[in-house]
Parts: structure tokens; sequence; C-alpha cells
């Protein structure tokens, strides 16, 4: 499992410091749509390539998983300690 700096959550997830829980849902949702494991079954009827395919997309939805979990996070924490 990844752990991510907020830094490098905000940049795997192309977002800016400044977002809110509705921007990170949405592009969460967008890039989980890109990169799931399951979108490649009709992309080739070679096994082969089709298993490098879905594992680099299982790949990648954990590491996304993992870096809204750290967005995610900081930004209840954010919210916590604001006035």
């Amino acid at each position: 499992m990844n752990t991510f700096s907020i830094r490098q959550a905000l940049e795997l997830f192309e977002l800016p410091q400044t977002i809110n829980q509705d921007r990170l849902n949405e592009r969460y949702r967008k890039l989980l749509h890109t990169w799931h494991p399951n979108r490649y079954a009709s992309l080739t009827n070679n096994p082969k390539k089709y298993m490098e395919m879905y594992k680099k997309g299982e790949d990648k939805t954990k590491e996304l998983h993992s870096a809204y979990q750290v967005l995610n996070d900081w930004l209840h924490n954010e919210e916590k300690s604001a006035p």
C-alpha cells in the first residue's frame, strides 16, 4: 500500500491545494472510471495483454484509493480546525 503526502495526492489527482469535498469526490469518480480494471475487458482479445492492462488498472485503482483517503482525511481535519 502506498502512503502519500498531501502534495503527492493532489498531484496524482491533478488538483490545486484549494479544493473542497465535492471537487475531490468528482475527480475521484472520474479517475476510477478511467482506471477501473474491468474497463479493459473488451479492449483486446490477447489474454496476456489484457492481464497486463488489468493489473495496471488494479494497481492504479489502489493508488487512487490511498491518495483519496489522504485527501479526504486532510479536508475533514481542515474543516474541524476552521473557525
